[in-house]
Parts: structure tokens; sequence; C-alpha cells
């Protein structure tokens, strides 16, 4: 396919382009491109999320980010390492600010064959001395000699390994104070050595010397500008004199010092991190753009499930506004029990029996919940929605073998245990003796289940019992036991309740449903949930009362 088929072939797709020939297309558009600064992975990604067809690799904000001056103060070998990092987090094509060619023509020819390499679509090189100084920095700056530059851009041209990638000669005979004449000199030769597109640079705060630059050399070859000192010029103007690319050139290292300064000040002043978090944004959006989830997909994808360490997720986000005062300030999976908190007890439950990575569904007062040992993820409709929606919130952690727990109950450690033993996909704790708990007279609201036979009185039955139903309003003569508010998943396991989820949320009944809703819904549609019936040593806090046997318990 020809450059022109390619510039002009709509109908394809950008990833179906390689990004060298995306770069070589923004450069032949008959319409003004836009490309935009980034100098690291993150802020690539950025730009890229923001729509724009490609990115400018500056050379000032990469040297900025890595702490030294723009005077080729960071090696070559150093740019073309946080170039990779920048090339593989996105899909858009690069061009990168190679000051002179980092050196003479060998410098150029190999720096160029390894941008090939790392899928760099394009350099641009400007026509001073090594080391560089920054354009805007001093005045008269000395140029290169012409025929040596022209055989930096052979050299690089000889050195591609891919047609499409694109060398762009940056003219400075402008900002030399050398004039218009010399420029256009110095264009012509750089195209007729091979340069793909000629970046005409100026330093004055109006953009009257770059448009006629581009009246003058009439399209000869794609004409790049960088109007950062003329940015009051109406962008119209530079579309009627046929600029084919404007590179906005260091914008996000610059507002990206701005946020870091008065984030930094604002946190140094305060002693408070309560000032800034409403107005950053949240560490879940950072793993977003990091690509934390294809991760996750990946690891059930190809590790081994019996290698993955087992998750659990914690749904905490209500008050318990039984408990009084006691919750006026914190959520009830925070109040002290015998000297710690009950998340923590829970939490401590979990890691003994080898549940490590745990993951806490906050709600209520949720900066309360502050365990070092945990990861948080927020429902902030918690008031107005169930628990199926809360689970729903840590739909990222349901992979692998999860266990999934209420974050006010206590237990014996064994029947977690039980639990992870069991081969089903789908299992729940049942509590045999529930009849010995409070009754329904007192008010209390139960979790009833009804099982494919009632429990036989030996724990050490091995014949399996599945659950029919869980509900709070079992019949009287079909209940056979109460759950306790835990499960475990196994990875299918936890596939099953991630499609439930989304089926649910398809459907309007996420919002508010329980968990009891969800585990009857899996047993509707003919997934089998084990019981495992336990002998009623375990609680949950919902009042003053079970406060005080909570302390009992343990």
């Amino acid at each position: 396919m020809t450059h022109a088929a390619v510039a002009g072939s709509a109908y394809l797709k950008q990833d179906d382009i390689s990004k060298f020939a995306q770069l070589r297309g923004l450069l032949a558009s008959s319409d003004l491109e836009f490309i935009m600064e980034a100098h690291d992975g993150l802020s690539a990604k950025i730009v890229e999320e923001t729509g724009f067809k490609g990115i400018w690799a500056s050379g000032l904000s990469m040297s900025a980010a890595l702490g030294v001056r723009d005077s080729n103060e960071a090696s070559w070998t150093q740019v073309l390492e946080v170039l990779e990092f920048m090339s593989d987090a996105t899909r858009v094509p690069i061009l990168v600010d190679g000051d002179t060619g980092w050196g003479n023509f060998n410098n150029m020819r190999r720096a160029v064959a390894k941008l090939c390499q790392r899928g760099i679509a394009g350099i641009c090189i400007e026509d001073k001395l090594f080391p560089k100084t920054n354009s805007f920095l001093g005045e008269g700056q000395p140029l290169a000699d012409i025929d040596e530059f022209c055989g930096k851009i052979k050299a690089g041209k000889d050195s591609q390994t891919d047609a499409d990638f694109c060398i762009v000669a940056r003219i400075e005979a402008l900002i030399s104070g050398w004039g218009l004449d010399e420029a256009l000199r110095r264009a012509e030769a750089y195209h007729t050595a091979g340069a793909d597109a000629v970046l005409i640079h100026s330093k004055k705060a109006d953009a009257d010397e770059v448009l006629a630059f581009c009246g003058e050399w009439a399209n000869r070859s794609p004409v790049v500008i960088v109007p950062t000192k003329y940015y009051r010029t109406p962008t119209d103007a530079f579309r009627e004199a046929g600029v084919s690319l404007a590179i906005w050139a260091n914008h996000n290292l610059r507002a990206s010092i701005a946020a870091m300064r008065d984030t930094s000040a604002r946190i140094y002043r305060d002693q408070s991190l309560a000032g800034v978090e409403p107005e950053i944004v949240s560490v879940a959006d950072v793993f977003e753009i990091a690509g934390n989830a294809e991760l996750a997909a990946a690891e059930q994808r190809y590790l081994p499930t019996n290698k993955l360490a087992p998750r659990a997720v914690v749904l905490a986000a209500s008050r318990g506004a039984a408990l009084g005062e006691l919750t006026e300030d914190k959520p009830k999976c925070m109040i002290d029990v015998r000297g710690e908190p009950l998340l923590r007890r829970l939490t401590r439950t979990l890691n003994g029996a080898g549940v490590r990575n745990v993951t806490v569904v906050r709600g209520y007062a949720k900066g309360a919940i502050n365990l070092p040992s945990v990861r948080c993820v927020d429902n902030d409709l918690y008031a107005s929605t169930g628990e199926a929606a809360s689970l729903a919130c840590a739909s990222a952690d349901i992979r692998g073998d999860c266990v999934i727990a209420y974050g006010d109950i206590l237990f014996r450690q064994y029947y977690l245990d039980q639990l992870l033993a069991a081969e089903e996909d789908l299992v729940v704790a049942v509590d045999a003796l529930w009849e010995n708990r409070h009754s329904d007279a007192d008010g209390w609201v139960r979790d009833y289940v009804s099982c494919s036979r009632p429990f036989s009185g030996d724990y050490l039955d091995d014949d399996p019992v599945y659950l029919n139903r869980m509900a709070n309003d079992v019949e009287a003569d079909a209940v056979d036991g109460e759950w306790i508010g835990l499960a475990r998943l196994s990875a299918r396991g936890s596939d099953l309740v991630a499609e439930a989820i989304e089926i649910m949320k398809g459907d309007g009944t996420l919002q508010q449903a329980s968990l009891l809703d969800l585990f009857s819904r899996l047993a509707d549609a003919g997934h089998e949930v084990r019981v495992i019936y336990v002998p009623g040593q375990w609680m949950d806090v919902d009042d003053a009362a079970d406060l005080n046997e909570a302390g009992k318990f343990l």
C-alpha cells in the first residue's frame, strides 16, 4: 500500500495500520493534525485516552521528568528507555524530540535503528550543535553546517528498518536570527536529503515569520510547527497556511508541575490529606490507567488455580444503626471488641486460613475503615442499595478461590478451613443449630436456608447437601439452618457469581438484591451450591447485647 493510500484510507481502523504508517499519514494529511506532549508511560496513556492521534515525546519534558536540564544531560539510551515504556503503553505513534540526533551521523543511524526496534514512529532532529541548548534560552545559538546536517538525515534514512519511519528536520534559522531566506535554503537542502517533513521553529510571540515561511515554502513537503510562544494565533491561521502538523509541546509537564506543587504545599501546610483527596484522582483511577484489570484477567487465564492464593471480599458498607452511639462515627465492623475492631479480628481469621488478599467494601463512615492490611473499594450508594450491589463494587476482586463474608461476623477458624477444603464451586456455611439462636418473635431478621436434606446429626457425614433457597421468609417447616454470612467460591464459582451480577445489572434487580437473592438465583439456575453444616459457634454483631456476647465468644 502506498503512503497516499494509507493516508486516504478512512475505512481502515487505527489498529490496522502500523504506528509508523499512522505518523506518515498524519504528516501527509490534507487537514491540520495535532499531537500532544508526553514524557512517560502514564502521560502517554492519558494523551491517547484523550483522543490525540499521536504523541510528541518532548526532550524538554523527558529531561525535566528525570530531574535534569534540556542540554543532553540525559543520555540517548536513557531517553530510549523512557520511550520504550511510552510505546509499550500506547497504540498511537510517537514522534520523538531527538535534539541534534545525539551526536554525529553515526550516533544518528544507531539511534534510528533502535527507535525502529521499539516501535517509535519518527524522530525530529534540529540543526544545532551537540550538546544542544534549549531554543528558548539565550540568543544567536550557532547552527550546524548544512552539509553535515544533510549527511545526518541521509544516515538516518539509510538506517531505518521500517519504510514508513519518519525523519522531521527542525530548522532553527529563525530562532538564531538568521532570517527567512536562510530558513528556506536549509529547508530545501533537508528536503532534498530525504527529510519526510520540515519543522519551522520560532520563539516570537506572533506567528508572522512562521506563516511567511509557509507561504514561501508552498507545501513542497509537510510542515510541522510548535506554537508554544505564539499560542494566541488562531488555529485556523495554521490551517489556511497549509500546516500539516501542530505540536502541543510541553503542556502536560507544565500542568503536572503546577498540580504537584499545589498538592505538596497543601499537604505540607495542613499535615492532612483531607483537603486534597476530593480534588485528585482516586487510587482506583491509577490502577485503571495502569491496566490492572487486564492483569487480573491474565492471571485467571494463565496461572493454575491451585497456585493462586485465596482472596476474600468482606461486605462492610452498613452502619449498624441498632448499635446507637457506638456507630455514630464509624461502621459496625470497626466497633471495638475486647480491644480490637471487629474487622481486624475477622481479617486475622481470614489470614490464618491463608487468605491474605482481603478487599473490604466500605460505605457508611468509610474513612474509619483504615486497616493497613486490606484493600478498600467504596459503595457510595450503600444507603439505597443491597448487599449484591456492594459485592458488585468489588467485582474485579471476585476471581480465583474467593471467600465472601459479612463484615460483622465472628466464627471458628475451622469453619473457614472446611469451606476452603470443599471441592464444589459454590459453598456456604449453614448453622445446623439455628434454633438455639434468637427467635423471630424477638424481631430478629434471620438468613434462613432450605436445603436438599436436613442436618443428619453427624458433622462428619460425607453425603453432600445442597442449597434449595436462602431467604428471610422461608416457611418454618422448610427451614434447615441459618446462613452465617460466610461463603467460598472456586475459580469457576467466581465466574458464576460475576456472571450472575452482570445478569442482575441487566434485568434491573441488582441494586436491591441481597446475597440471599444472589445465591438463590444461582441455585435456581441449576448450579450446585454446597452446604456445609456447622455447630453454631458463630455470631453476628447487631446490637449492644451482641457486642457483650462477642466479648464472651472470644
